[in-house]
């Protein structure tokens, strides 16, 4: 498989896999705002089935495990799935490479009870498919919670923002900084607001909760110009849906 073939995930994240598991442990934009916003909303855990979509180094699964879960964790990127291999050793996860943007063809339908999928939805072009596929694979009742970029703010900056109208889905790439040298470059799209949600809805499920996190307290101790920053405007979103 050639490059331009690839998922723009994989392409990015193969370039500094093990920097970023080491990273984003500790890292504040991750451990000390997204990631507590995105766990808060799905709630208990315990003695059920939960995917694990995109789930990058496993942090997540393995959190979820300890809590009592049973975990079918996936990504997209090989070294990404050794890396979670790795975490979630000796725990109740199975995890497997596989991409959001294809059929979850593995999985059986009514499988599991919530699905987790952080910050992976910016690196697929249509949302659309794979929330009916997390609907399949999702039992009665199930909980669904995703986090990804805030639209308006990859909107406001000239740096994401990318060729068309706001109501474009459009694709970029930058620069990350805070994963050492020599810095990744990652690419992801942007998208209106109306697209997700429409999307999330128009797949059968329903918005349950809809949040524009704000920073921990402690990240103030870290660093206060993000901690300011943070506070005065969100650069993510946090979804929960129902079915």
């Amino acid at each position: 498989m050639d490059e331009s073939t690839q998922s723009i995930g994989r392409v990015s994240y193969s370039e500094f896999a093990e920097r970023y598991a080491a990273a984003v442990t500790t890292k504040p934009h991750n451990a000390l705002y997204e990631r507590p916003a995105t766990m808060s909303l799905l709630g208990d855990v315990n003695g059920l089935q939960v995917l694990d979509a995109g789930c990058g180094p496993g942090i997540c699964s393995e959190n979820l495990a300890r809590k009592g879960a049973t975990v079918h964790a996936f990504d997209v990127t090989p070294q990404m799935v050794e890396l979670a291999r790795h975490r979630c050793a000796e725990l109740p996860v199975e995890v497997v490479t596989g991409d959001l943007a294809s059929p979850l063809d593995w999985l059986p339908a009514e499988s599991f009870d919530k699905i987790l999928c952080s910050l992976a939805f910016d690196y697929v072009e249509d949302l659309k498919p794979v929330f009916s596929e997390f609907r399949r694979v999702a039992r009665h009742g199930a909980t669904l919670v995703f986090s990804m970029a805030h639209p308006m703010r990859d909107w406001m900056d000239e740096r994401t923002r990318g060729e068309g109208t706001y109501f474009t889905t459009s694709r970029f790439g930058l620069y990350w900084s805070g994963f050492g040298e020599p810095k990744p470059y990652v690419q992801a799209y942007r998208r209106p607001l109306s697209d997700i949600l429409n999307g999330l809805t128009e797949s059968g499920w329903l918005l349950d909760r809809f949040v524009e996190p704000q920073p921990l307290a402690e990240m103030q101790g870290v660093s206060e110009r993000l901690h300011a920053e943070l506070s005065q405007a969100p650069a993510f979103i946090c979804v929960r849906a129902r079915c």
